[in-house]
């Protein structure tokens, strides 16, 4: 029950990791496109007074005896780490947690309410569908009789394949009734043409993390452990033990020769590795074992020029594969991750099996999440942006959108105003950089228009049928994009997700309704709060368009060249510094050699060192148009100095062990810890806020100080 189709290498970066369970999502009203103005208008305060009578900043949350130019983090942060420990269904705690924990606790009383009235409810109605997806859920009886019985069917189709054509006839059924194995298959903005949708065919099909899992010996023990864990699932759907271990065996064997053909997470940032158009007919050359016209007319999917076979080298394996790996190895590989697939819908103890693996031992998280977090997060990944229509309607109102787009408007025209003034960018790239900002898109809250669910039948007692029909449903919805025009008013986050994202294929910006709260939005706040906060966010969001990644695409979302030879080269020359940084921070306690991956997470750094460093400047442009409140001091701190210490607070966290290994290895964000610090090292306006010195850990040296946008 993969869903691999939905984003295949998802091009979208996020300002943080996912925190919680998303389908894709539409909603209500609209969004302007960007002003092409030449010149940035004086920013409008977001806050007409300040209750100077409670802290919008709780101050005592600050540790005096911590050096702010010496440690920043632990100054804002170390006192609330210490007393808010991570609870034991997570693996990390911080301020995005608290939030999407919020969002979680709304949304459950959102689909209660829907559970308790779906009977009653319109039928069709996405209140009655939402309802009885989340009943059925929840429905422990009904889960645990059923056991692995709903997925039987399809393990006997895969005990009846006995060729590499079979395998290929399989695989091309499964993905038209919804059910991906292998590789990704979805639609995207076609590269070259981005106003057109095309599709998209990527690699994937692995069970461990990154290929080095499959071939690095430090990552021994995870293969052993991964190895017991397959046998185990084989043996839950009835292998013997003896065939099991062999199976299991199997499966490592195969994915090892899949990792080996498949990209780094470095690699896979870099859009020359995420586009490769070819005719169905050159498609069929390359993998001549798997007929990709077969495929398509199974999908249902008419292929005009042509498409993206993404990753050459992974499908000419997976085409050899189809042809000399034995039927017994084929069986194993499909008949695991059918199981581990369904295993989140199945009965208790393949849902514990998961956790056991993914979980405990590869995310160091003590216990599973409650029974309905889980079930919420199958309603969010089935119908997630229906539930988003609900909660917008009780949690987002319009004038909080108002005045998240005059935040907009005024960190977008702060980075217009950057960019014309960079002392080391040609005006001919200038010129392209601008024709880029003039056609950003910035989405607000949730979409302009609601998706149609009326095709989509939702049962009250059949959990696993439930999620199957919603499967098939979306991936119908997905590739019916496929030879149609790009929307680029489309969400690909629910408006109850705790995040925000920038999309180089369509050149928007967005922000989910849940992330325009404390402690990123408050509209009792002052400037200085906003600003350092959601204000941040929106100059991160939009300096995506500018990072290492965003910078390869035009204003129309076409991955070309706009800059000089020259001026690439200088912003290389930056980001280089920017990602040996990175490369020197070693954030987990006692693992000195567990260091960031600059390279990875060059992107979001870019994004938050440029964020920070425009919202600053739209701080000072608010300031300027209220002058009472620039000279204020709230709580004791200037408004220079609270918009730092919100920045940090966004980011106060911690994370166990394991989880900050992972992510090390996976994810292209770095640390939250280090994102508290990085930019704002960076920033002379930090140092002359809190009058650091040269010398101090805060205060980069010149040689060392990282400017780009």
């Amino acid at each position: 029950m993969t869903k691999q189709y939905l984003k295949p290498l998802a091009l979208a970066v996020s300002l943080a990791l996912t925190l919680t369970a998303c389908g894709k999502q539409e909603s209500a009203p609209t969004s302007t496109p960007a002003s092409t103005a030449s010149a940035a208008p004086a920013a409008a305060s977001t806050t007409a007074a300040v209750d100077a009578g409670k802290s919008i900043f709780d101050v005592s949350e600050i540790d005096a005896n911590t050096n702010a130019c010496q440690d920043f983090n632990g100054f804002v942060n170390a006192k609330w780490v210490a007393a808010n420990p991570i609870p034991e269904d997570r693996t990390r705690w911080g301020a995005f947690d608290q939030l999407a924990e919020n969002s979680l606790n709304t949304q459950h009383d959102i689909v209660t309410a829907a559970a308790k009235n779906a009977a009653q409810a319109q039928a069709g109605s996405i209140e009655q569908k939402i309802g009885y997806l989340f009943q059925s859920g929840m429905n422990d009886d009904a889960i645990e009789k059923a056991g692995f019985d709903p997925i039987k069917p399809k393990l006997d189709a895969i005990a009846a394949l006995k060729s590499g054509a079979d395998v290929a006839d399989y695989i091309t059924k499964s993905y038209a009734e919804g059910d991906g194995q292998v590789f990704q298959f979805g639609s995207g903005a076609d590269f070259q043409h981005a106003d057109m949708q095309i599709a998209y065919a990527n690699e994937a099909g692995l069970g461990l993390p990154t290929k080095d899992y499959y071939s690095d010996d430090k990552y021994k023990d995870i293969r052993d452990a991964y190895v017991a864990y397959v046998a185990k699932t084989l043996t839950l759907a009835g292998v013997s033990e003896a065939d099991a271990k062999t199976q299991a065996a199997d499966v490592l064997k195969f994915e090892t020769q899949l990792a080996a053909a498949s990209l780094s997470r470095v690699e896979e940032r870099d859009p020359a590795n995420q586009y490769h158009f070819v005719t169905v007919k050159d498609a069929d050359k390359a993998t001549p074992h798997f007929s990709w016209d077969k495929f398509f007319a199974a999908q249902g999917v008419t292929i005009a020029k042509g498409f993206s076979l993404s990753q050459p080298k992974f499908f000419t394996e997976f085409d050899k594969l189809l042809a000399t790996a034995p039927a017994a190895q084929w069986q194993a590989y499909l008949r695991f991750h059918t199981i581990d697939d369904a295993s989140p819908y199945l009965s208790k103890n393949f849902q514990d099996n998961k956790f056991d693996f993914y979980g405990k031992t590869l995310a160091g998280q003590p216990q599973q999440k409650p029974r309905w977090k889980r079930v919420l997060g199958a309603v969010n990944g089935s119908m997630g942006e229906a539930l988003g229509q609900l909660y917008v309607k009780q949690e987002f109102t319009p004038e909080a959108k108002q005045r998240a787009q005059e935040l907009v408007d005024n960190v977008r025209n702060a980075l217009k105003a950057r960019i014309e003034n960079l002392d080391w960018m040609s005006a001919e790239t200038k010129a392209k950089a601008i024709d880029k900002w003039n056609t950003f898109l910035p989405k607000i809250g949730y979409p302009d228009k609601w998706r149609d669910w009326s095709g989509l039948n939702i049962t009250a007692d059949n959990f696993y049928a439930n999620i199957e029909a919603a499967g098939k449903f979306n991936y119908d919805y997905d590739i019916a994009k496929i030879g149609k025009p790009t929307d680029r008013k489309e969400w690909g986050m629910t408006p109850q997700t705790v995040n925000a994202y920038y999309n180089p294929t369509d050149n928007t910006i967005n922000f989910p309704a849940a992330i325009l709260q404390p402690p990123f939005f408050n509209a009792k706040a002052d400037d200085a709060i906003n600003y350092g906060g959601i204000g941040a966010v929106i100059g991160h969001e939009a300096s995506h368009g500018f990072d290492d990644e965003g910078s390869q695409f035009d204003g129309a979302g076409n991955n070309v060249n706009w800059w000089s030879k020259d001026d690439k080269a200088k912003f290389e020359a930056r980001t280089d510094k920017l990602v040996q940084q990175f490369n020197d921070y070693a954030p987990v306690k006692d693992k000195p050699d567990a260091h960031v991956n600059g390279k990875l997470t060059l992107g979001e750094n870019i994004a938050d060192l440029g964020g920070l460093n425009v919202a600053y400047d739209a701080l000072q442009v608010a300031l300027k148009a209220n002058p009472a409140e620039a000279t204020q001091k709230i709580d004791g701190y200037t408004e220079d100095q609270r918009f730092f210490l919100n920045w940090a607070r966004v980011w106060r966290g911690s994370v166990r062990e394991k989880q900050a290994l992972l992510s090390l290895n996976t994810d292209p964000h770095a640390p939250a810890s280090l994102r508290a610090i990085g930019a704002p090292s960076n920033m002379p306006a930090f140092a002359t806020a809190f009058q650091c010195k040269p010398g101090d850990t805060m205060v980069r040296s010149d040689d060392k100080q990282v400017k780009i946008w």
